[in-house]
């Protein structure tokens, strides 16, 4: 009975472990990164189409990108994994916390990287799949390995890594490119630096202490706020591209206008509040920036479904 009970013990102990290191190469992947892919790939799909594209089309997009951003992630983290040990934010990440060695990270980057593309490839087209690869390639060596650590403007160009899903999801289903995915690119372009620097407004010590020059961290709240703002005004104005452009119709009209608005008066709070010297409270908009992108995207989705 002792041996049935210590290898009772031993199986659970093996399951919790290959569980434990399942669960930490996934946290390689970012998964909540992912989910901006989610929502800007299939609903640029939907447009391209000009209706419901083929389910299977839409899953094989879906994993093929979700592996070529796990692929980016994974690589990123592998790089910087020293500063992720010095940041609050980071420092229970798998390379930090050593669930997951740096050669067994590389090797699952390089694995996502080539199995990504050879899958977009068989499953999709061309245009695809080089446009999957030509983000890995901005997201880590353009952004992470020279811009990062050397300018405060890293976000501005290296979110453009972050762009590439919506032209991936248009040339999946057109097997070329318009003037459409490039207005959507535009729009993830402009909508990144406003998303992402009140988060480094927030964690404005990490980044000091990891010296990696994010906006929010070298400059004081009311220059970073007004940055916000133009930013933000540029994206809604992007956003309005669409309409002509692409024909869209009511549904996309209004949120553009609704969503954009909200998203626009939140950035102005955040920079009233700098400039009144009152407490900022950087994460309503980021958080705002979020729905405000899921809002639209979902609208980009309905609107070729609809007759008006």
């Amino acid at each position: 009975m002792a041996i049935t009970q210590t290898d009772g013990r031993a199986t659970a102990s093996t399951r919790s472990s290959i569980g434990s290191t399942i669960r930490a190469y996934v946290q390689l992947t970012k998964p909540r990164v992912l989910e901006l892919l989610l929502v800007t790939t299939i609903p640029v799909m939907f447009l391209a189409e000009g209706g419901l594209p083929d389910l299977w089309l839409i899953l094989a997009t879906v994993i093929g990108g979700a592996m070529s951003a796990g692929s980016a992630a994974s690589f990123n983290m592998y790089l910087d994994r020293d500063i992720d040990a010095q940041m609050k934010r980071t420092k229970n990440r798998p390379l930090v916390t050593g669930e997951v060695t740096p050669r067994g990270a590389l090797i699952f980057s390089w694995t996502l990287a080539v199995v990504s593309t050879v899958w977009l490839l068989a499953t999709t087209n061309w245009v695809a799949a080089s446009l999957s690869a030509a983000a890995i390639f901005f997201y880590v060596v353009i952004y992470t390995i020279w811009l990062k650590r050397r300018t405060e403007q890293n976000i501005v160009w290296g979110g453009i890594a972050g762009c590439f899903p919506v032209i991936i999801g248009w040339s999946a289903v057109t097997e070329s490119l318009s003037w459409t995915p490039f207005i959507l690119f535009l729009l993830v372009f402009l909508w990144t630096p406003p998303h992402y620097w009140p988060l480094s407004m927030k964690y404005k010590g990490d980044y000091e202490e990891a010296e990696v020059p994010m906006l929010g961290a070298t400059r004081d709240g009311i220059q970073v706020g007004l940055q916000v703002i133009l930013y933000a005004w540029a994206t809604i104005a992007s956003s309005l591209l669409l309409i002509p452009v692409a024909g869209m119709g009511l549904v996309y009209t209004v949120s553009a206008l609704v969503f954009g608005g909200w998203f626009i008066y939140e950035s102005h709070v955040l920079y009233a509040r700098a400039v009144r010297g009152e407490q900022i409270k950087p994460m309503r908009v980021f958080h705002a920036s979020i729905t405000y992108l899921t809002l639209l995207f979902v609208a980009i989705a309905i609107d070729p479904l609809l007759p008006f």
